[in-house]
C-alpha cells in the first residue's frame, strides 16, 4: 500500500496499527497457500501419483499441489520460482543451480536401475566394439555422463568413439538412420528407439552403475526452511508410497494410478518401473552419509560437478555440500 502522501501524524499511526495487522494478514495468507511441487514422466516421480491419487497428503495434514510438466519446463519452471520444488536428478540440480535456480535436496525419491541406456545397433554386444565408431548422446545430460562411466570401466577413453550431439527425443530416428552406431537415451525414449530397429541392443545401461543417476525432490532454500514442519510431511508420505508401490498385494492398483498418468498400460509400465529402484526413507538415510563413490549422494554429486565442469555444461565447480539437506530424510 502506497503511504507515501499520507501527512507525518497519520502516517505514524499507520506504521504502528495497519503495517502490523496487514503483514500479520499477508503471512497468515501465505501459511494458507499450498506448497507446489513440479513433477514429470519418471516413474520414480510419476509414483507421487500414488499419494496425490488416495489422497493421502490430505491425511497428512499437508496442503500440496503437484503440477505436470515435461522435465525441462519443470526446471525451468523452479527455477523462475513459480513452483517451490522440484523433481530432478542430482547432477540437474547442480545444473539448474548453477544457473541461478538454487535448490536443496531434501529426499531421494529413487535411482535409475537400468532404464537409461546406451543403445546399440544389431551386431554390436558390447562396449569395446563401439570403437573408432560414432555414437549419439545429448552432450552434457546423463546419457552423456553414463556412455563415459561405461567406457571407463571398459578401459576406453572418451576419444575412442566419435560423440554425435543430438536431442534425446530424436534418439529413435538418429538410430534408424544408420548414421551412428548407438545412442543414448532413458526410458521410454529408449525403448522406442529399440523398437525403431529391430536388433537393437542396450549394451550398457544404469543397472551397471546404480547411484550414477540419482533422482531427488528438490526444494528452494527459502521454501524448505519456512516450511520445514510441512515439507517433513511430504517426505513422510513418500514411504508409504514406495510401500504401496513394492508391496505384490497393492502394486497392481500402484502400477494402474501410474499408468494412467501417462497415458499407456499397466502392462506397458511395470517394465519401466521395474527400471527405476525406488528408495524409501531408511534406504536414503544410507545415501546421505558422506561418502565417495557412487553409494552416497555426495559423492555420486561430486562426480556430476566434475562432469559438468569438465564439458563446458557451467565453468565453476558448485559447493556440492549446499546443495543437500538429510535433516527432512533423517527426521524421526
Amino acid at each position: 500500500m502506497n503511504v507515501k502522501h499520507i501527512r507525518s501524524t497519520l502516517k505514524t499511526l499507520f506504521a504502528r496499527l495497519v503495517i502490523p495487522a496487514a503483514a500479520a494478514i499477508s503471512i497468515s495468507v501465505h501459511a494458507a497457500q499450498p506448497l507446489k511441487v513440479g513433477y514429470s514422466d519418471w516413474p520414480g516421480w510419476v509414483a507421487w501419483q500414488v499419494a496425490i491419487d488416495k489422497g493421502w497428503f490430505k491425511e497428512a495434514g499437508v496442503a500440496v499441489d503437484f503440477e505436470w510438466f515435461d522435465y525441462s519446463a519443470s526446471m525451468d519452471a523452479f527455477s523462475a520460482g513459480k513452483i517451490d520444488a522440484v523433481t530432478m536428478t542430482n547432477g540437474d540440480a547442480l545444473v539448474t543451480g548453477a544457473a541461478g535456480g538454487k535448490s536443496v535436496m531434501i529426499m531421494l525419491t529413487d535411482y535409475s536401475n537400468g532404464n537409461d541406456m546406451i543403445v546399440a545397433k544389431p551386431g554390436i554386444k558390447s562396449l569395446k566394439e563401439l570403437k573408432g565408431k560414432k555414437v549419439a548422446v545429448e552432450e552434457g545430460l546423463v546419457e552423456h555422463l553414463l556412455l563415459l562411466n561405461g567406457l571407463k570401466k571398459a578401459g576406453m577413453k572418451e576419444s575412442d568413439v566419435t560423440l554425435v550431439n543430438a536431442k534425446t527425443n530424436e534418439m529413435p530416428q538418429v538410430l534408424a538412420s544408420g548414421d551412428v552406431a548407438a545412442i543414448g537415451a532413458w526410458q521410454p525414449i529408449a525403448g522406442q528407439a529399440m523398437k525403431s530397429v529391430p536388433g537393437s541392443r542396450p549394451v550398457y545401461t544404469s543397472a551397471n552403475e546404480p547411484g550414477l543417476i540419482y533422482d531427488v525432490l528438490a526444494v528452494s532454500p527459502a521454501s524448505a526452511k519456512q516450511h520445514k514442519a510441512e515439507w517433513l510431511k511430504v517426505v513422510k508420505v513418500w514411504d508409504r508410497v514406495v510401500k504401496y508401490i513394492n508391496d505384490p498385494k497393492t502394486q497392481p492398483d500402484a502400477v494402474k494410478i501410474m499408468a494412467a498418468r501417462v497415458g499407456v498400460t499397466p502392462q506397458v509400465y511395470l517394465p519401466l518401473l521395474k527400471g527405476t529402484h525406488l528408495l524409501s526413507l531408511a534406504d536414503g538415510r544410507k545415501v546421505y552419509v558422506k561418502a565417495a563413490g557412487f553409494g552416497s549422494l555426495y559423492g555420486s554429486s561430486k562426480v556430476a560437478d566434475d562432469f559438468n565442469v569438465a564439458n563446458g555444461v557451467y565453468k565453476a565447480h558448485q559447493d556440492v555440500d549446499s546443495y543437500i539437506d538429510p535433516s527432512f530424510t533423517n527426521a524421526k
